[in-house]
């Protein structure tokens, strides 16, 4: 029963870890099954389609994404110390991957997003609103920051989805390139998209 009773958590397991590797639509649910070590009954018995388990892959991954936005974006820092934060913990997730497995992986939203948004209205609209949630967290502490007098922005809310385009933009060529080191411009890349007022050496909080 114990292999039952984790059965689910492993064919999304193996679903993020296959889509990150080749993308969506070359993926089976067999080739799934296979590398989560279950029957392919047990795909059915929790997923009626392969678009509901993207679906689920897409929820597990914000749901995790999310919590750590959260957690860096809502600490007790200096606004811009927290995005900075933000981005430094992106690189390293990045970096960590690329030494774990030889590759870039990337965002598993942004591929998504590549692959899927003109072949699925349900993931388009899934992915829209995880992107719409993340420029929110953005657009509070961008906000906190023009309060301050620290960025001068005429609409935080359309500069966090400015910042969040340059993040996923940059992620994607860190996977293309084949190279981490191509997130080091996230922080300057910030500051030009705030215009921020203080020197780009302030460093970030531990």
């Amino acid at each position: 029963m114990g292999r039952t009773s984790n059965a689910r958590e492993n064919i999304l397991g193996a679903a993020r870890s296959l889509m990150e590797q080749r993308g969506y639509s070359a993926l089976g649910t067999a080739e799934i099954c296979k590398a989560a070590g279950v029957p392919k009954g047990s795909f059915y018995y929790f997923f009626e389609s392969k678009e509901a388990l993207g679906l689920a892959v897409l929820d597990e991954h914000w749901a995790l994404q999310g919590r750590e936005w959260t957690r860096i974006l809502h600490s007790d820092a200096d606004p811009l110390q927290r995005l900075r934060r933000l981005f430094e913990e992106t690189e390293a997730e990045q970096r960590a991957g690329q030494q774990s497995c030889g590759t870039v992986s990337g965002c598993v939203f942004g591929n998504l997003t590549l692959e899927l948004s003109n072949q699925t209205e349900a993931v388009r609209g899934r992915l829209q609103q995880i992107f719409d949630a993340q420029v929110d967290l953005l657009a509070e502490v961008i906000a906190e920051a023009g309060q301050r007098g620290e960025v001068a922005v005429a609409d935080p809310r359309d500069a966090a989805r400015a910042v969040v385009a340059q993040l996923e933009g940059q992620v994607l060529f860190a996977k293309l390139y084949n190279d981490s080191s191509q997130l080091t411009v996230l922080w300057r890349n910030c500051l030009a998209i705030l215009g921020a007022r203080i020197p780009e050496e302030t460093p970030a909080a531990l």
